[in-house]
């Protein structure tokens, strides 16, 4: 087995693809495997938790961060399409407030590692998303913090052209400018 990893405009976080097997039955990818994981993309990982969401399309979650305990994320979706973002929320990077972003899709397989440090979020394209992913620390809501998803700043280029649904943590989060940041 095997997984090809690629930087995006964020050196640290990385777009993962693992090889797939298939043939007219189905396909068959390893979706972790910690010794590829720790060679190609990070040694100091430790996955304690993993999350699953089922989202309709239009639906936005995040930009979500814990300003304490942060969390490491691995992100993969199983069912439909979402455009998936992370940004850098740490003060003294010179990428600070920058974001990259990349299309995971059940059939492109592909997964994104969010380290800590980053604020994370997606929104859905298709009818439907499922999205899976593992986490370095557990969640605490009294440390959960929200960037707003069209903070001018930061800039993202959601490739929407609908108004997107929001819980309501999202809709009334913080500009960056506003916003408690990492050292």
């Amino acid at each position: 087995m095997g997984i090809t990893v690629t930087a995006t405009a964020l050196p640290e976080v990385k777009i993962i693809e693992p090889q797939v097997f298939g043939d007219s039955r189905g396909f068959f990818f390893e979706s972790f495997n910690a010794c590829d994981f720790a060679r190609h993309v990070d040694a100091n990982v430790e996955f304690v938790q993993d999350n699953h969401s089922r989202s309709a399309h239009g639906v936005l979650r995040g930009l979500h961060y814990q300003i304490r305990r942060a969390q490491g994320k691995l992100v993969r979706v199983v069912e439909g399409e979402v455009f998936d973002v992370a940004v850098d929320l740490r003060r003294g990077s010179l990428n600070f407030g920058k974001w990259a972003g990349v299309t995971l899709s059940a059939g492109n397989h592909r997964q994104l590692w969010v380290p800590p440090g980053f604020a994370h979020g997606f929104v859905v394209l298709s009818e439907s998303a499922q999205f899976l992913y593992k986490s370095t620390d557990y969640w605490f809501p009294e440390h959960e913090r929200s960037i707003a998803w069209n903070d001018p700043v930061v800039g993202i280029d959601w490739p929407i052209d609908f108004e997107p649904v929001l819980a309501a943590k999202d809709a009334s989060a913080v500009l960056l400018e506003d916003a408690e940041c990492y050292a």
